[in-house]
């Protein structure tokens, strides 16, 4: 266990190292709930502690994600990096995300920069889209960015009724259904074609999501997002 622990290794490795087959290994993995590496925190080597919900609006992660702006007519995934030498620095684009954890569903939208006025002004446009998909908020859960330890964040936390929680400092996993959401996003989506230019990728972010909340198989729910929300598969065309 100390060496899955500080070395973060699968069965197969931790075999050739402590010479006990690799089958073995993986079972005393699964009794101490530590099969899965993803179950971990890759920086202490602790077991995160998973967070269940049993309904849609129990809790909704929320954060934002960097996207490197992309010069008109391309940046260097486009053009080389050579030829985009002189394109460069053009700073970020931030998508702010919010997910139910119940569902997976997913609202996304680029809103700026994480300071406190974006992030309360996405936090209402989140609350009305997930009202309309019939989904109440009940608690929200962020990181430590100063957008969410604001005064107003809080005020306005309280205004709507839901509770705020934010994760343990330098433990992002802690956060995870989102920061698994940020992955796909840009596995997915954000770096999939060359785009020639910002406005370009960004026309197509609701289209994805669209197929990501409607059509996109998620295995831990064994369908789409859409699939665990009342009614909202009225709404797929």
């Amino acid at each position: 266990m100390a060496l899955r622990q500080s070395r973060m290794l699968g069965p197969a490795r931790l075999a050739g190292i402590v010479d006990v087959p690799a089958s073995t290994i993986h079972r005393v993995l699964v009794r101490h709930g530590v099969n899965r590496l993803k179950w971990m925190d890759r920086t202490s080597g602790r077991v995160i502690r998973r967070i269940e919900t049993s309904r849609c609006g129990e809790l909704v992660h929320i954060d934002v994600k960097k996207l490197a702006r992309i010069p008109p007519g391309g940046g260097h995934r486009k053009l080389g990096r050579a030829a985009a030498k002189g394109s460069t620095g053009m700073g970020y684009t931030h998508i702010h995300t919010a997910i139910d954890a119940y569902s997976r569903l997913a609202y996304s939208e680029f809103a700026g920069t994480e300071n406190t006025v974006n992030c309360v002004a996405f936090l209402d446009r989140a609350v009305t889209w997930f009202t309309e998909c019939g989904i109440t908020i009940e608690r929200i859960l962020t990181d430590n960015g100063n957008g969410y330890r604001s005064h107003a964040w809080k005020h306005r936390c309280g205004e709507l009724g839901i509770t705020h929680t934010r994760t343990k400092p330098y433990h992002p996993a802690t956060n995870g259904k989102v920061e698994r959401f940020n992955r796909t996003l840009v596995d997915e989506w954000a770096y999939t074609r060359l785009w020639t230019s910002d406005s370009q990728r960004a026309r197509t972010l609701d289209p994805w999501l669209h197929r990501y909340n409607h059509h996109r198989h998620h295995t831990a729910i064994d369908g789409p997002p859409a699939s665990r929300v009342n009614n909202l598969a009225v709404y797929n065309t």
